[in-house]
């Protein structure tokens, strides 16, 4: 798998899925996954350690997991969060499809894998979830953020993992300086990454 092509909308290539075993939400399971996604041999560390919060996750209204890849994500916000609706969103449609496939494989029906133009507009969220897409370089990724983070609910919180090599200070810093309704802190730094909070004031 090229890396940097994860976030292509249309990967080149067959669509020939595989399966791997992983943990979601303290269980065991085999999933799917391809290539020309996010990680498609394993759940990345960056991810797992994101996971470990996911109790704090509300068990009610919307939550979204920004850039969803196979699904890690989603699905163990849908198995904790089993009465809210988890949007898992992504500009690849090979993630998306293989996040509808996990979802189906796990009895998940509360997730919606879609690509974010499919999102209501006047949708807000009760919590944020992301191991957000560093590599399409910080315009982007800063233009990402500026769409999604503002549709954060009143009280609610937004949860991220970045790299301390690929920039996490740096991120947090122009994050406290561009969403004045944010309150964004780091709350962990493990095996080089940094989990950034950001609670909407």
């Amino acid at each position: 798998m090229s890396g940097e092509h994860y976030f292509s909308e249309q990967p080149a290539g067959e669509f020939k899925t595989k399966t791997i075993t992983t943990s979601i939400d303290g269980e065991r399971v085999e999933l799917f996954t391809a290539g020309s996604v996010f990680s498609p041999d394993h759940m990345d560390t960056g991810t797992a350690i994101l996971l470990e919060h996911s109790g704090e996750a509300p068990n009610q209204g919307n939550l979204l997991d920004l850039g969803c890849g196979w699904g890690p994500i989603a699905l163990t916000l849908a198995k904790t969060c089993p009465q809210a609706t988890i949007w898992a969103i992504d500009v690849n449609e090979r993630s998306l499809e293989l996040t509808r496939m996990n979802a189906k494989k796990l009895g998940l029906d509360n997730i919606r894998a879609v690509l974010p133009s499919e999102v209501p507009q006047d949708l807000v969220f009760s919590s944020i979830w992301s191991n957000p897409p560093i590599r399409i370089g910080k315009d982007a990724l800063h233009a990402l953020l500026t769409e999604w983070l503002p549709r954060l609910a009143d009280e609610c919180e937004a949860y991220l993992v970045v790299s301390k090599d690929l920039g996490a200070d740096t991120l947090l810093k122009w994050m406290r300086e561009s969403f004045e309704q944010l309150a964004s802190e780091r709350i962990e730094t493990a095996k080089g990454f940094r989990i950034i909070r950001s609670a909407r004031i």
